[in-house]
């Protein structure tokens, strides 16, 4: 599947590991039970219950605590496997099913999809249900193709966040990368918000959930330009609209999707009780529709698995280089 000829055993098992990891990922989601990145949260908020303060300095030291206290433990991981080939293959295949979460991520935009088609009042109060568990804006008074719209801009985000920003770390760093780069966004999804409680302590979080997805975003919107159908529009709206977004990296990504999808994304958003008016993304475009939303789950998994090629073919050049 990949070149790997002249490749070294350890570099081998990092493609192998990686690949069945996410193919594991595509066929059966995320684990059912004991899901290692709930297990963290909880160790995360337990570290918080013992730090919490509202000052930066804290939030800082609480990052550190629960990322380096993962790139650890993967780090040990890997040195304890890294005599077999068969081993450190299994572990890497098991780090990355553990933090990759792209078919999870289709299922559920899926199911709202499904629910918006069915077209029912009930369905669409269903669909507003489901909603929270993709995205944190509030459901309520959205219509079908706002829930749609809202459904999309999470879909290609999450593209970067739940799949291709952990294997470009899985790229760079192995398994430390992998788990670090998990512990990252789970710590800005938990702490790194604003909130009174957060503003302070969790900056560090945020931040650093920043800088970790920088490349994952671009290398997502980058082959959203190519998997997408729509090469131009997809390119144009990246580069004169992604800048409007109040996010470096989800800008990216939404402005690569909408383009790519022929869509506009942005505008008013309600989250948490505040109205937020965010400048359109691929302004050109159509409304949202319904639809749209088992396009934007398919070129997710189209960006996903072009991610994995690209992401183990640069680890095992690179190392070749050296």
């Amino acid at each position: 599947m990949f070149a790997l000829r002249g490749a070294t055993r350890t570099e081998r098992a990092h493609a192998y590991g990686t690949a069945a990891g996410l193919l594991a990922d595509l066929l059966l989601g995320d684990p059912r039970r004991g899901h290692p990145v709930a297990g963290f949260g909880r160790a995360a908020a337990a570290v918080e219950h013992r730090l919490w303060r509202d000052h930066r300095g804290a939030g800082a030291l609480h990052a550190a605590v629960c990322v380096g206290g993962a790139a650890a433990a993967g780090a040990l991981a890997s040195r304890l496997t890294r005599p077999s080939p068969a081993a450190s293959a299994v572990l890497t295949a098991a780090a990355t099913w553990a933090v990759v979460g792209g078919t999870s991520l289709g299922r559920e935009a899926r199911a709202i999809g499904a629910a918006l088609e069915a077209g029912t009042a009930e369905d669409i109060a269903r669909a507003r249900e489901l909603l929270p568990r993709l995205c944190g804006r509030d459901p309520e008074g959205l219509d079908a193709d706002g829930i749609a719209r809202g459904v999309v801009e999470s879909v290609a985000e999450n593209t970067s966040d739940a799949v291709v920003g952990a294997l470009v770390w899985g790229a760079v760093a192995g398994v430390p990368g992998l788990l670090a780069f998990r512990a990252v966004n789970t710590l800005d999804a938990m702490v790194g918000h604003k909130s009174p409680k957060y503003a302070r302590f969790g900056w560090a979080s945020a931040r650093l959930d920043d800088v970790a997805g920088w490349p994952g975003a671009r290398l997502t919107a980058a082959l959203a330009v190519l998997a997408g159908g729509r090469p131009r529009e997809a390119a144009r709206a990246w580069r004169a609209d992604a800048f409007r977004h109040p996010s470096p990296n989800a800008g990216v990504v939404e402005a690569s999707f909408a383009g790519a999808l022929g869509v506009r994304l942005g505008g008013t958003l309600a989250y948490g009780g505040r109205v937020e008016h965010r400048p359109e993304l691929n302004p050109a475009g159509r409304e949202v529709r319904v639809r749209d939303v088992e396009r934007a789950a398919r070129l997710s998994r189209r960006v996903s698995l072009l991610a994995l090629g690209v992401c183990v073919g640069a680890r095992v050049l690179g190392r070749k280089r050296r």
